[in-house]
């Protein structure tokens, strides 16, 4: 599904250039929920950018379903990152004005299916996340957890290759953290999503079927205990 090659990844900070991850090798095989973890400043959350096609490496190549992203350009790497990748954030970054219904079709609105088609995916992808009575609701009439399932329908809608969650639990409640871990885990069991977590939490990072830590960029692995 996803292979890093050889990564070199530099940012420039004044005359300085900083290098982020060093020469980094990774691949990911089609249906792995993996867990990328280490300290902040650690090359992380870079790692997970460059998969998603948000940002481009300094050097290496990266491929994703046999497509070389990192030679793509910027209007193909739009329209790659629109049919292939579901992105989930600690923050939710919903629109406030818009119902959870009206959030989770936003990403269909760029596509050609018909209002009646978007509405049956839409009424799918409320019933997989458990928000059937909520769909009329907006963010600030729903519990965080809630918001983050909202975030996880939308992400889901277009039915993506692959699922890039950045912290997801960061800004939930214990118990909610534990049911959108279970989400996430029931999307990859039982509907084969590959996903890639960031996570500062271990009992996040134990749903995941592996798990690396990165280390001042570079890979690590550990022994993943996966939550059954």
């Amino acid at each position: 599904m996803v292979t890093l090659s050889n990564i070199v990844k530099r940012y420039r900070r004044g005359t300085q250039d900083v290098e982020v991850l060093h020469e980094l090798n990774l691949e990911i095989p089609d249906g792995q929920m993996l867990a990328l973890m280490g300290p902040s400043g650690s090359g992380k959350s870079t790692l997970l950018n460059l998969i998603g096609g948000l940002d481009r490496p300094t050097a290496g190549s990266i491929t994703v379903g046999g497509e070389r992203i990192d030679q793509f350009s910027s209007s193909q790497l739009t329209q790659w990152r629109a049919r292939h990748v579901g992105f989930i954030f600690q923050f939710y970054n919903l629109m406030p004005t818009l119902t959870a219904r009206q959030n989770i079709e936003l990403p269909l609105l760029l596509t050609s299916l018909s209002k009646a088609q978007r509405s049956r995916h839409v009424e799918a992808a409320i019933e997989l996340v458990g928000l059937s009575g909520l769909a009329e609701h907006k963010p600030t009439e729903l519990s965080g957890g809630q918001q983050q399932r909202v975030a996880i329908a939308r992400a889901i809608i277009a039915d993506p290759t692959l699922l890039l969650c950045d912290e997801p639990t960061g800004d939930l409640d214990r118990n909610s953290a534990v049911e959108i871990m279970n989400l996430l885990q029931t999307l990859n069991r039982e509907h084969g999503k590959t996903i890639i977590i960031v996570t500062h939490d271990p009992m996040a990072a134990q749903y995941a079927t592996r798990q690396l830590h990165v280390d001042k960029g570079r890979l690590v692995e550990s022994d993943a205990r996966t939550v059954a």
